[in-house]
């Protein structure tokens, strides 16, 4: 039985000295002495001063929490002089870096927010009509200011332990219960990371539920251009055989022995409405499945998909209440029939009760997910989108049904009115049956009307040359409409009178199409719609968790830093939070600045040559890093390279990711000590010469140890033709030290929502951007509507081009004030934190794993198997944790 510490930079004190949050102690006079005098140095600003005009502000001293006095102690417990020797005996002499970060001199807080003004003032927020999934929204001010802006919200870890979980899964749970009512499906998960993916976990699941024997998954020619890539990108991997046409002409009996399933639009990304009853059993009878993409907001006036056939619901939730941010994070939806949910990828809260009976929230059905099922799980999912899906959640209670209807109804009126408005001008609308979405006939060609457009401040969507696309939202007024119909207006034809065509309108939605069916009949969904009632109800859950805000939270192995609200508050700003993601490139130079410079502090940092921004999560970092590899060795002609080597310590992501990339899985042993066993890796790396792809190895071990065969590691692999592929998630103990570039890996992803501050939301959002060397750079991820990527590049790992865009200024930020200096003390804290906690330890438990010198990485497990005689367990350990820290 183990238990795994991890560290931080972050302060820690004396074991001794953890006190309840609430209770005050007296220090000691040695107390005084080591911790309050140095405290009182290090964050005075009256003796910072270093010149007349130097800002005092400074950012790496409140960040790094460990005073003069505490690593005076700390160094002495660990038995080394100073911080070098403890580099020295922790790191391997082999692969640690002489060259000192090339990055910016630190900026002060303020000096940070002046310069990321400017950098948003370089971004131009148009009015968008794009559609395509994203759509402006009206977010609360009551769920932006306590949910998003909330760090009791954003800096929860993901629920494992539901004892300090309660609150965030309760709204997950309504999050589940409001996509389960609208969808008309019985059971949802808690979010999937975008549309574009949950469509291609879709496309996975009906292959799966076929038992991988059919091969054949149709899509919609109708579906968003950026699903239908992720789609095809994914079915790569496994020999899926992607048709696209018109599912309501096409002929399936061709494929009927062969289809998994079919992909559809409702509506469709041109706005259009079809009735897919008939077609959803024609499906059924050639024994594929039916997924449907669809739009939360156009369901609350449309027949839910469950209602007609469906088997599959996925969709963005992001018009419930969560800003564009340039396409990101936002909550993808994932509903399923009965018999599917063992399939269902992603995590889903469920109701239980506790030791006394009193009913409870737990994470369940874990046994189908990747840290238990490793290669076999039925995704590589792992971070989700939690804090959006909370935010989505809590817009359905701030609402209500009837609000979200009244929401719809009016969206949906006011296209009618834009739809009749055009016609009067003589614009014929090819769409006869639309929610909020119209394709609009343009005679003189669709760039007349678009570029007029953009001279208003105005996005409109190009479909085609000769048909302009316009979706509407919540936040859209009479003048908008106006300017609309100013765009379009022609000479010698009279304006139409908008007022006139309200009171004649009707709805653009055949009485067959409109729902009869309730949804959101749960209390809670009628209890909150004042904004008292809806702040008392985010706090009484906020109240239940534990996040930073009230101790550490003790749980390894993600690194829980600390994040700092100067790195969160451009995360909200207009300039950031409301841009469409497809959104002509002239009005994003500053989130291409932002880009462009955090990628080369990103490559700095790992020492690599190119960097992928895309991927958004660690997992989805994994996958796309193997997806690079694999297309890497395909360019060379070696196409039967498919063999991913993993040790056996690894997380289970890494066998999840090698499976979702197409490869086999081949474990490697460790020894008794942790370390890599050396035979075994050059054994597997011989036998397979001819097959192996890639080899994935965590650094420092998940053991929490540097392993001095790291770079043996690498040459066995390079020797046999393969790739090394570095999981980055213990960055946090390299960085300024060591680079996983100069140990010899290929490829690392990097967690920014563990190294580099990003904060974990609940269970997401995250990002796991890859970092690769020069001969990988032609294959980063590619992508449809915007020249992203190499020139030979793979296709999209994201819906969105850059991944969760809005939350990439946290990362820039945390950098730029951290500087060099900042970065490598902040490795060398946690270092030293680890060791200082290990020995203060030793005395009492069996730490398993070190190095030769006795000192392990930036976490450390303890064994506690002796304590199994009084029934005590792990489990037990960390809930008394959670009651003392």
């Amino acid at each position: 039985m183990l238990s795994r510490i991890a560290t931080r930079s972050t302060r820690i004190l004396s074991l001794n000295s953890l006190i309840h949050p609430l209770t005050l102690r007296a220090p000691s006079s040695r107390q005084s002495r080591v911790y309050q005098s140095p405290l009182l140095k290090k964050f005075s600003t009256t003796i910072r001063q270093r010149n007349a005009f130097a800002p005092l502000d400074t950012f790496a001293r409140r960040h790094n929490g460990s005073v003069e006095g505490d690593i005076e102690v700390m160094l002495d417990v660990v038995g080394v002089k100073d911080m070098d020797e403890l580099v020295t005996k922790t790191i391997p002499s082999n692969i640690r870096s002489t060259r000192r970060l090339h990055l910016d001199n630190a900026l002060t807080e303020s000096e940070l927010l002046g310069r990321l003004k400017e950098i948003a003032s370089k971004n131009k927020v148009y009015k968008s009509y794009i559609g395509m999934g994203y759509a402006d929204t009206v977010v609360p001010p009551v769920i932006l200011r306590n949910v998003l802006e909330s760090p009791g919200w954003y800096t929860q870890y993901t629920p494992y332990q539901p004892e300090i979980s309660q609150g965030r899964l309760e709204s997950l749970l309504n999050f589940q219960t409001m996509v389960s009512d609208i969808t008309g499906l019985p059971i949802s998960n808690a979010s999937l990371l975008d549309e574009g993916t949950a469509a291609a976990e879709a496309m996975r699941m009906c292959y799966l539920h076929k038992s991988k024997k059919r091969h054949t998954f149709f899509v919609d020619e109708n579906c968003h251009p950026q699903t239908i890539a992720c789609v095809q990108t994914r079915a790569e991997a496994f020999n899926i055989n992607i048709k696209i046409g018109n599912a309501l002409t096409y002929d399936f009996e061709q494929h009927k022995d062969d289809l998994a399933g079919v992909l559809i639009q409702y509506p469709a990304t041109d706005g259009s409405i079809n009735d897919y009853s008939s077609f959803a059993k024609k499906i059924h009878s050639y024994g594929g499945q039916v997924v449907c993409a669809t739009d939360l907001m156009a369901l609350t006036m449309l027949v839910p998909p469950g209602e007609w056939g469906a088997d599959i619901a996925l969709g963005n939730s992001q018009r419930f209440g969560v800003p564009l941010g340039y396409g990101g994070p936002h909550a993808a939806f994932f509903a399923v029939a009965k018999h599917y949910e063992r399939k269902m990828p992603g995590r889903l809260v469920g109701v239980s009760h506790d030791s006394h009976g009193v009913k409870a929230y737990r994470l369940a059905l874990q046994a189908r997910e990747q840290h238990i099922r490793r290669e076999k799980a039925t995704s590589n999912i792992c971070t989700a989108q939690a804090l959006l899906a909370n935010m989505a959640a809590m817009y359905g209670v701030y609402h209500g049904p009837e609000g979200i209807k009244a929401i719809g109804k009016r969206i949906h009126n006011l296209t009618t009115i834009l739809a009749d408005g055009l016609a009067q001008l003589g614009y014929p609308i090819k769409t006869r049956q639309f929610f909020d979405t119209l394709a609009v006939h343009v005679e003189e060609g669709s760039d007349v009307i678009i570029n007029k457009a953009l001279e208003f401040g105005i996005n409109l969507r190009k479909i085609d040359s000769s048909t302009v696309g316009i979706t509407l939202d919540e936040t859209v007024i009479k003048q908008d409409l106006e300017r609309l119909i100013n765009i379009f207006s022609k000479p010698k034809v009279t304006a139409p009178d908008l007022a006139a065509i309200a009171e004649k309108s009707r709805s653009a939605v055949a009485t067959q199409f409109l729902r009869k069916s309730p949804f959101m009949q749960h209390q809670v969904f009628n209890s909150y719609h004042s904004e008292t009632e809806m702040l008392r109800y985010i706090h009484y859950l906020q109240a239940k968790d534990l996040s930073l805000v009230h101790s550490m939270i003790p749980l390894g192995s993600c690194t829980m830093k600390l994040n700092a609200t100067t790195e969160m508050i451009p995360v909200t700003w207009p300039e950031f939070a409301n841009i469409h993601p497809f959104a002509p490139s002239e009005q994003t130079k500053g989130y291409e600045k932002l880009i462009k410079e955090l990628e080369h502090d990103l490559a700095d940092i790992t020492g690599y040559d190119g960097v992928s921004i895309q991927p958004n999560s660690g997992a989805q970092g994994e996958y796309a890093g193997l997806r690079v590899i694999r297309a890497y060795h395909q360019s060379r002609g070696d196409n039967d390279r498919n063999i991913c080597l993993i040790p056996v310590s690894a997380h289970g992501t890494n066998p999840a990711s090698a499976a979702m990339a197409g490869m086999d899985v081949i474990i490697v042993k460790c020894k008794t000590n942790g370390d890599l066993d050396m035979e075994d890796l050059e054994k597997n790396a011989a036998k397979y010469k001819d097959r192996l792809a890639a080899f994935m190895v965590t650094y420092p071990s998940t053991y929490g140890v540097f392993e001095t065969g790291v770079t043996e590691a690498c040459d066995i692999i390079h020797k046999y033709g393969g790739q090394v592929y570095m999981d980055g998630a213990n960055l946090n103990a390299q960085i300024g030290l060591c680079t996983p570039a100069e140990i010899g890996a290929d490829v690392c992803h990097l967690n920014l929502h563990k190294t580099l501050c990003i904060p974990h939301g609940g269970g997401g959002p995250g990002m796991g951007p890859i970092c690769v060397k020069s001969h990988l750079i032609p294959f980063l991820p590619g992508h449809p509507l915007k020249h992203v990527g190499g020139e030979k590049a793979i296709g999209p790992i994201s819906a969105a081009p850059y991944g969760s865009a809005a939350i990439l200024p946290i990362s820039w930020a945390y950098i730029k004030m951290m500087g060099a200096d900042g970065l490598t003390q902040a490795t060398k804290l946690a270092l030293l934190n680890a060791n200082y906690m290990a020995r203060r330890l030793a005395p009492y438990y069996k730490i398993l794993y070190t190095n030769n010198n006795g000192m392990c990485a930036h976490e450390f497990i303890i064994d506690i198997g002796p304590f199994r005689t009084i029934k005590i367990s792990a489990l037990d350990i960390a809930k008394r944790l959670q009651a003392s820290i």
